[in-house]
């Protein structure tokens, strides 16, 4: 038995982590296997760091050190190293020296420090000793141990330092804050990106598997470097060739006599994993693995892929795919086309990201078809490494991408999407197409968590994030056109300029159909009309402060050319801050005409984009519009709520679950106790078995009361039979007791009904509020009307916590039933504030409590002077599937 393997080792603590120069490491618990591990560590540390770590010369680490420092109990005292390949090169422990209170050191050898090591180790200490109860942290540093007194103070926890005795004493709580999650998530971003530029800006590049035969994938990919005008050293790996298409080749990637930055991999799937080993090596920085052969094929092709993964990692290389198409990088002084696509995309502003290589082939073919110019693109096959989150950590700070469109065909984290997502959309904008969202399908090779929440889940996550979410691949482009070349909108009006009735109605349509607003009548100007008629009238368009959007209609007609249009048209566009989309001889691109020409080839920004229908057109407007609002609104405050108390909640679910190990269905007290941390109070109900007894309990409450049937099977009946209301007297009740076990067929067993008394409420509008702890997206918010028909429908809104007020504020107004909240045919508008309130506190709790598996404030009435919860379950267990997206960094 491996020390792994034995009873105690927490290996939910083993993480691949990224380095802050975009490297990789494995970091993991010690253990008494590690002796020999820390004693070469130790030896190859200087003076200097030993003696900041021991306050005195420590040449060499005696047997009852080694023993010491190796064999831990993993609770009160824990020790994680860092290792790349075969060498340990960190450690960072906590020892508990109080209840609550833990001593932390770390020791980084010397040719690794500034490589965020200390700050990484921290991280993922602090998150395994709040898991044992301890809040707080304390470390001695010598003054001049100038590198360990910042990891502390630039870790975004709130620090205290003393001196004492030539020594400076460091503490601090180690509760996640703003600050500290700001910190690690900036930090992430940083090593995440540099981790991808590795990969998209390499100096050279060896494809291994190269092949002189035509039409095999080692002769392409050598073909698509070559002939892309790759600028860095380019080699050929094959056992039997000197020379491959011109370019020198090596039997291995061991023998080519200088470095190699990116290695191209297409040899049998078999064979990868002996590559990988030449790879570490050589020192190669990334692989690409276009190989097929791994989880796609099955359970031994998934072993294959984990050890491809696991081995690169733990030699600090980044991989895309396996089983993918490659990436493409336009920049001229690079010029990098790793893929098995010949086309190389002209110079652009537009990333595109896609998992399907054969998807990306046609995504190339209609990219170079339109026009539309790329800064890069990857196709991450079954990006069982490189995902979707790393490149749009990338793109949040490449300063050639503008625009980066996403084609998503699963989400391994969803919740560290939607968080990476929305910091990326703040700043650019972001086109999403998700693939099998009613289904839940995912292609073969993809490994995720299976959602049990409704697709509407994933669109929410969308909106929520600021992604511009669209249906097919041909809007994706629509959308991408006009974002690349044209400003955002300032608002929601429109002016049609155009030389087609029949053209303009149908953009009249689009334009309602997506809540655009018509400036004036449309400039409808004739078959006849000159581009002097145009000239005018745009003029008069761009000139008018009403107007935020202009989409112009250019049907061929007899007397006038394309051409004078086209001049007018860019003339009179040239410098406004306002788009312009227009179905120019229904030309499906950046016509020539309306072309601003690029540095390096292409369309540059000004150039106006045409569509093929005006409705094309104007739905790619809408979108833009719809992102521009996001923008307006994405900066929304998340919320101080008054009156929690989250230590004492964590403290009442811990006790629950020693009390039912295997989770249960809480009571009514202990909701409203659980409830009562988050300022959350339910009306009291009270449970009664005979008439007698709901005669009884009214009284006691004074009369005005309900009588409810709570049983699942008869809750919020269509016929409204499970209440009966205004009970005002004994017979009233009597009354009540006698109709509703007749119409339940309870009346020889009325506990079947489950009946409660409760105290009437002002009358009001019926709502729900749930959260939900699910796999793959971690907690989720809902809210909806209460009623049979809203639940048929799926009226639901969705959010992740933590909700901002613009968050709160979208989810009431966009279920469809909403005008009943607002004054619906004469009712009183009810306290749509306190709703929103109530959103906040289940959300919060949702957040901090992730053993809270469902929450549901299932009816609560909302009237004009507030809202009243009536009834609630909750359901608490066991965390068996932690969530995804921890307050320590690391690699999923």
């Amino acid at each position: 038995m491996t020390a792994v393997e034995q009873p105690g080792y927490p290996g939910e603590l083993e993480a691949d982590v990224v380095l802050r120069d975009g490297s990789t490491a494995h970091l993991r618990p010690i253990t008494a296997e590690d002796a020999e591990l820390l004693v070469a560590f130790y030896a190859r540390v200087s003076e200097q760091s030993k003696y900041y770590r021991f306050f005195a010369p420590y040449p060499e680490l005696s047997s009852r050190d080694v023993a010491r420092f190796t064999q831990v109990d993993y609770r009160g005292r824990l020790a994680l190293i860092v290792t790349v390949g075969d060498e340990m090169i960190g450690v960072g422990r906590y020892e508990r020296t109080a209840p609550t209170v833990a001593e932390v050191a770390f020791l980084i050898e010397d040719a690794h420090q500034g490589r965020g090591l200390g700050q990484l180790l921290l991280e993922h200490l602090a998150q395994a000793a709040r898991e044992q109860g301890i809040g707080k942290f304390i470390a001695e540093v010598l003054p001049d141990n100038r590198k360990m007194i910042t990891v502390f103070t630039e870790a975004g926890y709130k620090v205290a330092r003393e001196f004492e005795d030539g020594v400076i004493v460091v503490e601090f709580d180690i509760a996640p804050t703003d600050t500290s999650f700001g910190v690690m998530q900036s930090r992430e971003q940083r090593s995440e990106a540099k981790s991808i530029e590795r990969l998209m800006t390499p100096a050279s590049v060896a494809v291994i598997g190269a092949s002189r035969r035509e039409g095999t994938i080692g002769n392409a990919l050598l073909r698509d470097l070559r002939d892309g005008g790759f600028t860095g050293e380019l080699y050929a790996i094959n056992a039997g060739a000197d020379e491959i298409e011109g370019v020198q080749a090596f039997p291995t990637i061991r023998d080519v006599d200088s470095s190699v930055d990116l290695a191209v991999v297409a040899v049998p799937a078999e064979s990868v994993i002996d590559v990988v080993l030449d790879c570490a090596a050589k020192g190669v920085r990334g692989l690409v693995v276009v190989s097929s052969g791994f989880a796609e094929v099955g359970e031994e092709g998934r072993r294959r892929q984990r050890r491809l993964v696991g081995l690169a990692r733990s030699y600090g290389m980044r991989v895309i795919g396996p089983n993918c198409l490659g990436l493409i990088n336009t920049d001229p002084a690079i010029s990098l086309n790793a893929t098995l696509s010949p086309l190389m995309p002209d110079r652009g502003r537009v990333a595109f990201f896609c998992q399907s290589g054969a998807l990306g082939v046609a995504i190339l073919a209609d990219v170079v078809a339109r026009g539309i110019g790329l800064s890069s693109f990857v196709s991450a096959g079954n990006r069982a490494d490189v995902s979707g989150n790393d490149l749009m950590q990338y793109w949040y700070s490449d300063e050639a991408t503008e625009v980066v469109l996403l084609y998503l065909e699963s989400l391994g984290n969803p919740r560290k999407f939607s968080r990476v997502a929305r910091r990326l959309a703040g700043r650019k904008p972001v086109v999403a197409l998700r693939s099998g969202r009613a289904t839940q399908g995912v292609p073969l090779g993809h490994t995720v968590r299976r959602s049990q929440l409704p697709p509407a889940t994933s669109e929410a996550l969308f909106r929520q994030s600021g992604l511009i979410g669209v249906d097919t691949t041909g809007e994706m482009f629509d959308v991408a056109q006009l974002l690349a070349h044209q400003p955002l909108p300032r608002g929601r009006n429109v002016a049609i300029v155009s030389n087609s009735d029949a053209l303009t109605l149908l953009a009249m349509d689009a334009a309602a159909m997506h809540g655009l607003e018509i400036i004036g009548d449309p400039m409808t100007l004739g078959g006849n009309a000159s581009a002097d008629d145009f000239a005018a009238v745009l003029g008069n368009v761009f000139a008018d402060d009403r107007v935020h959007s202009v989409v112009v209609i250019f049907a061929p007609p007899l007397h006038t050319t394309g051409e004078e249009v086209a001049r007018v048209l860019a003339t009179a566009a040239a410098g406004s801050d306002k788009p312009v989309v227009s179905s120019f001889l229904a030309s499906r691109s950046v016509p020539e005409m309306l072309r601003v020409p690029g540095e390096h080839g292409g369309a540059a920004r000004g150039s106006i984009p045409s569509y093929s229908s005006p409705q094309y057109a104007v739905g790619a407007l809408a979108k833009a519009t719809g992102y521009a609002e996001w923008r307006l609104r994405a900066d929304s405050d998340i919320p101080d709520l008054p009156n929690i108390d989250t230590s004492g909640a964590e403290a009442f679910v811990a006790d629950y679950l020693k009390r039912y190990p295997q989770g249960a269905d809480l009571d009514p007290d202990d909701r409203q106790h659980l409830l009562s941390f988050y300022d959350i109070n339910v009306l009291p109900s009270y449970p009664v078995l005979s008439a007698d007894e709901a005669v009884a309990c009214a009284a006691d409450l004074g009369w005005e009361v309900i009588l409810k049937a709570t049983a699942e099977q008869w809750r919020m009946r269509p016929d409204l039979a499970d209440i009966w209301r205004h009970i005002h007297d004994e017979d009233d009740m009597r009354e009540a007791w006698r109709e509703m076990t007749e119409t339940f067929g309870v009346a020889s067993d009325p506990g079947r009904a489950q009946f409660v008394v409760q105290k009437m409420v002002p009358p009001g509008v019926p709502v729900v509020i749930d959260a939900v702890e699910d796999v793959s997206y971690g907690p989720v918010v809902s809210f909806g009307l209460s009623g049979v028909a809203t639940d048929l429908l799926g009226d639901r809104s969705y959010r992740m916590p933590p909700l901002t007020l613009a968050d709160a504020a979208e989810m009431v107004r966009e279920v469809r039933a909403a005008p009943m909240l607002f004054g619906y045919r004469g009712t009183d508008p009810v306290d749509i504030a306190s709703i929103e309130v109530l959103l906040h506190r289940v959300g919060r709790l949702a957040l901090d409590l992730e053993e809270v598996v469902r929450i549901e404030l299932r009816s609560v009435l909302v009237g004009p002077d507030g809202a009243t919860v009536l009834d609630t379950a909750i359901r608490i267990a066991p965390n068996e599937k932690p969530r995804q997206d921890t307050p320590a960094r690391r690699l999923t």
